[in-house]
């Protein structure tokens, strides 16, 4: 039988959406025991992430309705299920987009366990953390530093380990100049990433309006990309050894191939469903390469919340209870939030 702590929790409340493309409602349930290998927590803060929309609208395969979402989680172990070694409640956890893996495909026998054949994502193959309790396996959890409030832990989980993740398995070194495409929610942190990471910090985004912020998160450089060649300035500046394209804009993309010096990189994060236009010529002659990169998996996400307690990076979040669920994932969706929202439970 599941140990378990004196809960707080007899029934708990999630925020779900009942058809693709529907509004939250608040419904409570009947709180879940943990299974076999997994742990039921008792969430603190979730993220609001724009991927969660993919899920929302039925774009991604496999969604099943009603549906709750939500892979940015942060909050404490509740209570253990069988077999379970390793973890015990109390603990301060945070689950991201790398919700659990089989261990048994290919990938995972590699110890490649990003990728997955069955990797799972809260939200999507088992209910997400806009609630008030989640039950997910043991592979998912990462310890949150003592450094970081939930709300502060919440958007690593996702946002901020596809950001450190990327930066720091690219092929820049410290001193080269690295550019960040896109100064929004997961650009205002690989700015902040790329900078204490020892990179020579461009950021690049629409508007003179954005370039105070920039700075201020860290970039040495500040490229308006409405106001001229983004590749030309680039390379005026000696060429980016990569280019993090946060931004989900393949034409913006495109447009930073040519800026990249020899042996450069341009690393996709930024999910768009439109093409890169990108010609031969511009990859062959100065071995420049266009990659696409993951998340990552629980421990990626310890080893980025511990970086960014060493280093003061943090993720700028708008707070909202999760009673306003549907506001706040509007909110999200029309551009206007504080970088990422983040739900609360107040528990």
């Amino acid at each position: 039988m599941p140990t378990q702590t004196s809960a707080k929790l007899l029934t708990f409340r999630s925020a779900q959406v009942a058809e693709p493309g529907g509004s939250f409602s608040i419904v409570r349930n009947e709180l879940p025991e943990p299974g076999r290998g997994h742990v039921r927590l008792t969430v603190e803060a979730c993220g609001v992430c724009r991927s969660d929309s993919g899920f929302v609208d039925a774009a991604f395969p496999g969604v099943s309705f009603p549906l709750v979402p939500g892979h940015e989680i942060a909050g404490r172990i509740d209570a253990v299920g069988d077999d379970v070694e390793g973890w015990s409640t109390g603990e301060r956890v945070a689950v991201g987009w790398f919700g659990g893996n089989c261990g048994f495909c290919v990938a995972c026998r590699e110890g490649d366990f990003i990728h997955c054949a069955l990797m799972q994502v809260p939200g999507w193959a088992y209910p997400g953390g806009y609630a008030e309790a989640v039950v997910v396996p043991t592979s998912a959890l990462a310890r949150i530093p003592d450094g970081l409030t939930a709300v502060e832990a919440a958007p690593m989980g996702c946002a901020g380990v596809t950001t450190f993740n990327a930066l720091r398995r690219s092929p820049a070194g410290p001193g080269d100049l690295v550019a960040v495409l896109g100064v929004g929610g997961l650009g205002h942190l690989g700015v902040q990433f790329a900078a204490k990471l020892g990179f020579e910090t461009v950021a690049i985004a629409r508007g003179p309006d954005k370039g105070h912020m920039a700075r201020k998160l860290g970039a040495h450089h500040y490229l308006d990309s409405n106001t001229g060649d983004v590749a030309k300035r680039l390379q005026a500046l000696g060429g980016a050894k990569v280019v993090l394209a946060t931004a989900a804009s393949s034409t913006a993309m495109s447009a930073t191939i040519d800026g990249l010096r020899h042996n450069g990189e341009l690393t996709v994060i930024g999910v768009t469903p439109e093409p890169i236009q990108v010609s031969p010529l511009q990859l062959i002659g100065n071995s420049r390469s266009v990659h696409g990169h993951p998340s990552g998996t629980a421990r990626d996400v310890e080893e980025t919340m511990r970086f960014a307690v060493l280093t003061g990076v943090r993720a700028m979040t708008e707070a909202r209870p999760l009673d306003e669920a549907d506001a706040a994932y509007h909110r999200m969706l029309s551009g206007d939030a504080r970088y990422r929202m983040v739900l609360t439970t107040g528990l």
